[in-house]
């Protein structure tokens, strides 16, 4: 990046250390860390989504609708979450190229699946072969989107459900007898309330969340703990314009630092967001601003 870096052998050891860390693949490492927070950004949305939907399966009436409900909770909630990235990946991958093959290569009269292989036209293939590299790129956060939002969805899914359950049942009776519908009770009675009793529980899967951003370079995903593990390794011999021992320690404890502050951050914003939604509420924290005289 700077003038004075076509010799680094010639530098000393803050130039050596300004070079270094504006090269190539060191912009890999910080953009790297901007994929994490959007994989957050997206992802917590998309999961509240499954989570709500998977709460309203759960609570419904209808008896094979809770049970379809019932049994995503239980089943994502007991598989440990390495085992459903790793699986779940790879079947979405190869389901999604199984429907593009059914479709676009109906004269294909190979068996799909060749022993251990999973042989597809390739047309079907996804990405294509011959794709951009940011098609590559987009295609694997695509997925990985989709399966974290599955799996925090069903933890979500749980905690919305119980949030559900916590709404005082004397108000959904007072609703009902002033002639509101079961829906109308659900969209303006549970649904405004039950924020405050999920709140706490959506506050510790955000958490969880973010620490399990780095099984991001257990789906292919050149992430934080990529980049932190390929630079950080020794580089030695004259092969390499910048040679340097074993660094990882520093890397990995930059990573520390960087989810360290960022759940703090995190902390404070949901202590702030627990006060506004405790407002006027019957829970502790309502009782407590009451006292306070803020409500």
């Amino acid at each position: 990046m700077f003038s004075f870096c076509t010799d680094p052998a010639t530098l000393d050891r803050l130039p050596w250390f300004a070079c270094y860390l504006t090269t190539g693949v060191h912009m890999s490492f910080y953009v790297a860390f901007l994929k994490v927070v959007a994989l957050l950004v997206v992802t917590a949305p998309v999961a509240l989504g499954f989570g709500f939907l998977g709460a309203m399966a759960a609570r419904a009436h209808f008896a094979p609708l809770s049970l379809v409900g019932k049994t995503y909770i239980a089943i994502v909630r007991g598989v440990p979450d390495i085992a459903f990235f790793l699986f779940f990946v790879i079947a979405l991958d190869q389901g999604f190229e199984w429907v593009r093959h059914k479709v676009l290569c109906p004269d294909w009269d190979q068996p799909i699946r060749q022993g251990n292989d999973f042989v597809v036209c390739a047309q079907a293939k996804l990405p294509l072969g011959n794709a951009a590299q940011w098609v590559h790129e987009t295609y694997g956060f695509a997925l990985a989107v989709i399966t974290f939002s599955i799996v925090f969805g069903a933890f979500a899914a749980n905690v919305l459900f119980g949030a559900m359950r916590a709404v005082p049942h004397a108000q959904l009776e007072t609703a009902a007898a002033y002639g509101m519908s079961h829906g109308q009770v659900f969209r303006r009675v549970v649904v405004p309330q039950m924020w405050v009793y999920a709140l706490p529980g959506l506050s510790n899967l955000w958490m969880v969340l973010i620490k399990a951003t780095p099984l991001l370079f257990l789906l292919g995903i050149e992430d934080i703990v990529y980049w932190a593990r390929e630079l950080g390794g020794a580089r030695m011999g004259r092969f390499s314009s910048y040679p340097h021992p074993d660094w990882r320690m520093w890397y990995f404890l930059v990573l520390l630092v960087f989810y360290l502050c960022f759940t703090r951050v995190s902390e404070i914003l949901l202590e702030r967001m627990t006060q506004r939604l405790s407002h006027g509420q019957a829970t502790a924290g309502g009782d407590a601003q009451r006292d306070a005289g803020l409500a």
